[in-house]
């Protein structure tokens, strides 16, 4: 919690568990806050250490987060955002299938439905009460992203010839598994029975259940510390606060309407872009992100259900008002999303939304976007884009599973990835020249080639900013395109961002990814800076001369800057620029601001 010694009112009494109405200590609140978080963590840590697949073993694709009687977040653990967002949504889902006075110690819910969760099917949310001498104190919660849950293909989160989420895998409406500790065995069959990947799906599930066994424990002990009573006026206290600070945070951003567009390359081959339309209106202490304007729901799997679409719309607010104060139900309350239902952010079921994982970017993106010209200092040009292809084979070896990747996870080292599966990672590299030119310039995109060793080999691809660079931000030029190339060389062949593809034993899969764009001027990033981008290979010396105007010189031992041939170059192009602006009078004709603003 945010400076919790701030909190005022004489100390509570505690008597049998049953606090003194007047605000809690500030001492009493630290504590409870710090516990709260530890016991997110340790939920986290279970999972991190007890999980089969290598996504969640390595990737840390999960989250998790402790709820309060209510069904409201109070503290949540450091993993993704995306699930935080949509866990609050889950969490009240499961409990108006299964209401609290039903619920018993040891009982879990478990659910995976699109609509009620995260926005597709191999999210498994799974909520467990916790309590104390009777009393229900709290909800443990996590979500793991697991491998494979049946489908059309290998990984459940195909684009093409996905045309509803019947064709995605296996889907749970809010189901009590597990009744006072005890796994329904004939459930549980059934998800074996619709996953390629049976031994990993369960152990995952079950490291989920193991992990929240480990937060309700320590949320009964936390109750039977300081009383049932003080603990739910911490929490009631932990929202009011983080909803405050959220409030006040929004509070400095000036009053206005906000307009931003970006653009999804397509949902398939052959198939038109998508529009990303967001209004932001900031009104004193509330923000409305509305997206009316983008496009219609897809014949494919390429939709994000409104759960998912909050949830990065969220975070996006969060990392640009208050990022160091907590995430939970009142970080939200202040802030309210809505996309026209039929959208492809807001689709009608049984609209597919597997590789909703991909949107997200865009989603985050263009609130950043539209929010640039309110708090210009605070914000970041467009990224380079993740790519989450899935693959499945018949390993000569062992048996295959699929592999993603998702965002604020951690990348999976390659040691685990040749260790496990029947993979050679031939090039792992910076690519050079990919970031856009700026003042700041954009990261550079990643290049990662992996040779296959998998017969009847399937290539899910799953990629973006193939077509629609990642936007320069304030003169920030764009970063290059990503492609994805089967034996990259003479004959490659380039596979669509979307498209579905077989390959052999022994063909390698080259995924290059786009530079992130730049932040400013390219022609004010300090010469000193260039240099240091060229020796470290991530400019060439012809980029730093074309894109940057700086001259660098060899005399034959090192590189070094020429100060007067850049000093002259710089002049020159801004001459050239200058003559190139439109007469007084006319409007500017700059980039659309799906690309760049000016």
């Amino acid at each position: 919690m945010t400076e919790p010694h701030r909190a005022c009112g004489r100390p509570p009494t505690v008597e049998g568990g049953r606090a003194d109405p007047a605000t809690i200590d500030p001492i009493t609140l630290g504590v409870i806050w710090g516990a709260l978080q530890s016991i997110a963590v340790e939920i986290g840590t279970t999972v991190h250490k007890t999980a089969y697949s290598e996504q969640a073993r390595e990737g840390q694709d999960f989250s998790v987060a402790v709820f309060d009687p209510r069904g409201r977040m109070v503290a949540q653990g450091p993993y993704s955002p995306g699930h935080m967002g949509a866990m609050s949504f889950a969490v009240k889902n499961a409990l108006a299938a299964h209401p609290v006075e039903t619920l018993r110690p040891g009982d879990a819910i478990l659910l995976n439905d699109p609509l009620l969760g995260s926005g597709h099917l191999p999210d498994f949310f799974v909520t467990q009460p916790a309590f104390h001498a009777g009393d229900l104190v709290g909800f443990a919660v996590n979500i793991l992203h697991h491998t494979d849950v049946g489908g059309q293909r290998p990984g459940s989160q195909g684009v093409e010839g996905i045309f509803d989420y019947f064709q995605e895998g296996l889907r749970i409406p809010p189901t009590k598994v597990w009744t006072e500790y005890q796994e329904d065995a004939g459930i549980v069959g059934i998800i074996a029975a619709n996953t390629r990947t049976p031994d990993k799906v369960l152990g995952d599930l079950r490291a989920q259940r193991s992990a929240l066994r480990v937060g309700e424990l320590r949320l009964r002990e936390l109750a039977a510390r300081y009383g049932r009573d003080v603990l739910a006026q911490a929490m009631d206290e932990i929202i009011a606060r983080t909803e405050a600070s959220m409030r006040a945070a929004i509070g400095e951003f000036p009053d206005g309407v906000y307009a931003f567009e970006d653009f999804m390359d397509d949902y398939g081959p052959g198939t038109e872009p998508l529009r990303v339309a967001v209004t932001v209106t900031v009104a004193r202490d509330s923000m409305v992100i509305d997206y009316a304007g983008s496009s219609p729901q897809t014949p494919s799997g390429m939709n994000s259900y409104i759960n998912y679409t909050r949830s990065y719309s969220y975070a996006a607010v969060k990392c640009l008002t208050d990022p160091f104060g907590p995430m939970n139900e009142g970080a939200l309350r202040p802030i309210t999303v809505t996309a026209p239902e039929g959208s492809f952010l807001n689709p009608r079921p049984p609209a597919g939304g597997g590789p909703r994982a991909i949107i997200c970017y865009r989603t985050f993106e263009s609130v950043v976007g539209a929010l640039a010209r309110a708090v210009p200092d605070r914000v970041a040009a467009a990224a380079s884009h993740m790519a989450n292809p899935t693959f499945g084979g018949w390993d000569r070896a062992d048996g295959c599973e699929a592999m993603s990747w998702a965002f604020n996870a951690s990348n999976i080292p390659v040691e685990a990835q040749e260790a496990n599966q029947p993979i050679v990672v031939e090039r792992f590299e910076l690519i050079r020249d990919s970031a856009g030119a700026g003042k700041f310039r954009g990261g550079c995109g990643v290049r990662r080639d992996l040779r296959f060793l998998a017969d009847e080999g399937k290539l899910t691809n799953l990629s973006d900013r193939q077509k629609v660079a990642p936007y320069g931000l304030f003169g920030g030029r764009p970063g290059t395109l990503g492609r994805t190339v089967i034996n990259p060389g003479p004959g490659e062949r380039v596979v669509h961002g979307k498209a579905s593809r077989e390959f052999a034993y022994g063909d390698v899969v080259s995924f290059q990814q786009p530079g992130a764009g730049g932040y400013g001027d390219p022609l004010e990033r300090d010469p000193r800076r260039v240099l240091e981008d060229v020796l470290d290979d991530y400019v060439s010396v012809e980029a730093a001369r074309v894109d940057y105007g700086v001259v660098i010189k060899d005399d034959g031992f090192d590189l070094e800057v020429d100060e007067r041939a850049t000093t002259k170059l710089r002049r020159a192009m801004s001459a050239e620029r200058s003559r190139a602006a439109p007469p007084a009078g006319h409007p500017p004709k700059v980039p659309a601001p799906r690309l760049s603003i000016p």
